[in-house]
């Protein structure tokens, strides 16, 4: 088959205020509050949200008491929602909770020395994908960090009032024109927020192009053929959970790499990092990341495969898509010697058992320099083993 090097790609973001990432961010916050009290807790936490409430459920052991409501409360606040006429108020919107204790079943086979190996296991089976190249300084594929650049832009703005006619939901998505397999132009951007019922279209239009899009971009990509949809249906009145419910876990190509890289299905928020779905899917996306900081190649993906109560994963895959100097046959038996690749070694390299989370919840888990497994720190080891 013939590699492609001319083609266009798109991926999207969604904000804060979106009604999934709402949940995402409540998930993620009721995490933080049981580590930060108890760092061997474990949690499993899932959010729903629909006009006027919010539903807090899962499975958490842990040893001191959480106030998921007050936790609740204070997300949305955060988050901007404090005006009943969003459909959701952060003061007056009910909150019910459903926790119960996590499965001894499971328990035992995350817990070292209680269920059939020594070694504290996976807490289920999956594969997780990590992946890096050089499309941008943050080694992730272009379409997908343009568009967090833009929700965190758009976010800036509401919260300063630069734009006090926005409100909290909002998404967006970028279409990238590659030559050579390097982004060339972006050909589109799509823009859809959130806005007060006073604010008239071309209010809204000029002012989220001006303030938000353009200062989001690199203004080398930006082109007199680069097309704006902003708020394409017109309005954007009704939004966050009144125009549409919330879960968790429903924007894991979001929180990725925007589709370009491969995805096991796990979803993140709200998982201790016992969970391999989160913990092993920062450890691959350190491990892609590391080898192209090695210089040796452009594009790397890796999979880490797991089977749940066993440490070692049961396969490591590496892909480069032919733009190493290194057969990726050879970094499969470098990776499980240079690297601990069991739970418990993934979560003493970046220290996870730690309030960490929250951040991750919005604008992508990955390409954030503020985050333990964006390290290229081991980047001259590789190179070493590697050459």
């Amino acid at each position: 088959m013939e590699k492609r090097t001319n083609y266009i790609f798109t991926s999207e973001s969604v904000g804060e205020g979106h009604p999934d990432k709402i949940c995402d961010l409540i998930s993620d916050a009721v995490l933080d509050k049981a580590l930060g009290n108890d760092p061997e807790s474990r949690v499993g936490c899932e959010c729903f949200t629909t006009t006027g409430l919010v539903l807090v459920g899962g499975e958490i052991t842990t040893e001191h008491y959480i106030d998921v409501v007050k936790t609740a409360r204070d997300v949305l606040a955060d988050i901007g929602y404090d005006n009943p006429e969003d459909g959701i108020d952060c003061k007056s919107c009910s909150i019910l909770t459903l926790i119960q204790p996590q499965s001894a079943d499971i328990s035992q086979g995350v817990t070292a020395g209680a269920g059939l190996y020594k070694e504290q296991g996976a807490g289920d089976q999956g594969m997780m994908f990590g992946y890096a190249c050089r499309q941008t300084d943050e080694l992730m594929p272009a379409p997908v960090e343009f568009s967090h650049n833009i929700m965190r832009r758009a976010a800036e703005v509401r919260k300063s009032r630069i734009l006090d006619f926005l409100r909290p939901d909002g998404k967006c998505q970028v279409t990238v024109r590659y030559e050579n397999n390097k982004p060339a132009a972006i050909e589109t951007v799509v823009l859809s927020h959130q806005h007060t019922e006073q604010a008239s279209y071309e209010q809204v239009r000029d002012g989220l192009i001006e303030e938000v899009i353009r200062p989001a971009l690199p203004k080398e990509l930006l082109t007199p053929r680069t097309v704006y949809h902003i708020n394409p249906t017109g309005r954007f009145v009704t939004g966050g959970p009144k125009g549409d419910s919330g879960l968790t876990g429903r924007k894991i190509i979001v929180d990725t790499y925007g589709g370009w890289g491969k995805h096991g299905g796990g979803a993140f928020s709200g998982k201790d990092p016992s969970k391999v779905d989160r913990s092993a899917a920062y450890m691959a996306r350190y491990l892609a990341k590391n080898l192209v900081a090695t210089g040796l190649i452009d594009e790397a993906e890796v999979q880490l495969a797991y089977a749940i109560g066993v440490a070692e994963p049961v396969s490591v895959y590496v892909n480069t898509f032919g733009s190493g100097k290194v057969a990726a046959e050879k970094i499969e038996t470098v990776l499980p010697k240079l690297f601990n690749l069991t739970p418990a070694g993934i979560i003493d390299t970046f220290k996870l058992k730690r309030p960490i989370y929250y951040p991750t919840a919005a604008y992508g888990h990955f390409g954030r320099p503020e985050f333990p497994w964006e390290r290229t720190d081991r980047a001259d080891d590789l190179r070493s083993a590697l050459s």
